[in-house]
């Protein structure tokens, strides 16, 4: 299998420092995660404003990546969003996890879409790579729509189990959206680094093989947000 790669100019380690925020429901990973890649006077005005806020930006509890765009940009943080649908994806409508929310949130994520380009939010009609991922990720951390079903840290091998017993079923998983940042990488032992906002103030970390299975499977690249302002240090 072809390993993950950097050009040579690059350096072969990077990691952003973020402050961790943990999300407080079942429904704000994304806003959470939106919460790390803010300055603190901002970071603050939200944590402050949070119910207010996300409801006055329409999407209350019901967060989609062109939601947090939108967000982003109230906050005046540059970035470009990638995904593979322009809209809503079709092959949600047959999808349980998507199937209650599409009814009330299929119009106003339409809209935001239509309307991105006046608001000067960039989105881009595109599937990232891996080598496209870690490029990105030397000018700021990713806010990325992941399979959480898919998803286990290659260090403390959270959620390892259940992705291994997974392999031996005959029926398939169903899908379930998580965000995550990633903010770093190491070539040498070919890990890709995120905050998981589900758990606490710490770096996790996918191997190759994980971050294959996610592209494979459309569990880790359907969506991303990538920040161009960089916070934080880098290493």
């Amino acid at each position: 299998m072809r390993r993950i790669g950097v050009r040579s100019d690059a350096p072969q380690k990077h990691h952003i420092e973020l402050l961790h925020y943990r999300q407080k429901s079942n429904w704000d990973c994304g806003v959470s995660c939106v919460l790390m890649v803010l300055p603190n006077k901002h970071r603050q005005h939200l944590t402050k404003n949070l119910s207010k806020i996300c409801k006055s930006e329409g999407f209350n509890k019901s967060t989609w990546t062109i939601d947090l765009c939108y967000l982003l940009k109230k906050y005046e943080v540059q970035h470009v969003f990638y995904t593979v649908t322009i809209g809503v994806h079709e092959g949600y409508r047959g999808n349980s996890f998507y199937h209650q929310i599409l009814t009330k949130d299929e119009n106003r994520v339409k809209v935001k879409f239509r309307d991105a380009s006046k608001n000067k939010i960039p989105v881009r009609k595109a599937s990232i790579s891996i080598l496209h991922i870690i490029e990105q990720l030397l000018n700021g951390p990713i806010i990325i729509l992941t399979n959480a079903r898919l998803l286990y840290c290659d260090i403390c091998k959270s959620n390892k189990i259940s992705n291994e017993l997974r392999k031996c079923l005959p029926w398939p998983t169903t899908y379930q959206g998580h965000y995550i940042v990633l903010c770093g990488y190491d070539i040498e032992r070919q890990r890709v680094f995120y905050r998981n906002p589900s758990f606490g103030d710490r770096k996790y970390a996918s191997n190759e093989e994980s971050q294959r299975e996610l592209l494979k499977k459309g569990g880790f690249c359907r969506c991303m947000c990538h920040v161009g302002v960089h916070f934080g240090r880098s290493a």
